[in-house]
């Protein structure tokens, strides 16, 4: 991986700066904008697809179901999902019939929603803080990068934060994490390359106590010399952590790059397993036309996407809400 894309585009030297032009700020999106912003390419394969299953007969009956299978496949949404929804889809036009192209949205967005609702519940957070954050997640899916704009966000919401680069494997994650540390205008907690991990969480577990922080969040290892090792450092660290504070790791996050598909879901069910994973955040939403894998996630890993990474800015990560994507996708 280049340095360039650890670090983000560096700003141009002033001396190479064009002279500043005024313009009115941009309108800030709000969340379904911003959603419907994201999922366009996987929204406009859907369209056309469904607009090819209309035409193909004025009443929705099995035949033109039929082609609708594929086009759910193709937006990577799983083939268990996709023979859950059919099969509804089918049972309903056996018994009522679906009138019109119209009506076919209405129901699949109707699926789509219950499926994603079906793993959604509220995230519990301690009485007391500090809230114990950990982001696992294979190397490459902008692990370290979401920690970084996590931070910001809840800094946003005025919570104090403090960032700890748990990741001593790789190399420059620490150094990366702490420019995003400075980005979002929060502390960190570090050592060396190649340090132990579980020292490093249980001395930011100690000063997070000790100032009073609200959330730890945590950026540990993407991979070690083998799975099993991975998995016992991990393991290592969670006990690390809910020795200090009752209840830590109080949300461990799993951090899955949207691109991958199917490839992703793989990877994935490894940390699910080890890690206790609470919920998903999804990167690089917006650079795929397969958005679908979120269905994929929700019926195969029984987990929520809790937040959508929407863009390389810091401000580019938002909290994940089903009604939106779903409108988004089917608008």
């Amino acid at each position: 991986m280049v340095f360039s894309s650890l670090f983000g585009k560096r700003d141009k030297p002033e001396s190479l700066a064009e002279s500043p032009v005024e313009e009115s700020p941009a309108p800030k999106l709000g969340l379904f904008d911003r959603m419907k912003q994201a999922v366009t390419r996987t929204r406009e394969s859907f369209s056309e697809s469904i607009s090819s299953v209309i035409a193909l007969t004025r009443e929705i009956d099995q035949t033109s179901l039929d082609h609708l299978e594929p086009m759910l496949l193709a937006a990577d949404i799983g083939s268990a999902t996709t023979a859950i929804i059919m099969e509804n889809l089918r049972q309903r036009a056996l018994r009522t019939g679906i009138e019109s192209g119209a009506q076919l949205k209405r129901l699949l967005k109707a699926e789509l929603k219950q499926i994603l609702d079906g793993v959604a519940h509220p995230m519990q957070h301690p009485a007391a803080p500090p809230e114990v954050v950990m982001m696992v997640g294979v190397n490459g899916t902008g692990k370290t990068t979401t920690t970084g704009k996590l931070a910001a966000f809840y800094r946003n919401q005025n919570r104090s934060v403090l960032l700890c680069a748990a990741d001593t494997f790789r190399a420059a994650a620490i150094e990366q994490l702490e420019v995003w540390a400075q980005r979002s205008d929060v502390p960190i907690i570090k050592t060396k390359q190649g340090g132990d991990p579980s020292a490093a969480l249980y001395d930011a577990c100690t000063a997070a106590k000790a100032r009073n922080i609200d959330v730890l969040i945590a950026d540990t290892a993407g991979r070690l010399h083998t799975k099993t090792d991975l998995m016992k450092e991990l393991d290592k660290m969670r006990r690390t952590a809910e020795k200090l504070v009752p209840g830590a790791p109080h949300q461990t996050f799993l951090v899955m790059d949207a691109t991958t598909g199917q490839n992703g879901l793989q990877q994935a069910r490894l940390f699910t397993e080890a890690a206790r994973v609470t919920g998903i955040i999804l990167t690089k939403l917006d650079g795929t036309a397969k958005g679908g894998i979120v269905l994929a996630i929700a019926t195969e890993l029984k987990l929520p996407v809790i937040y959508a990474g929407v863009g390389e800015k810091i401000e580019d990560l938002i909290p994940f809400d089903s009604n939106s994507f779903v409108d988004s996708l089917l608008d």
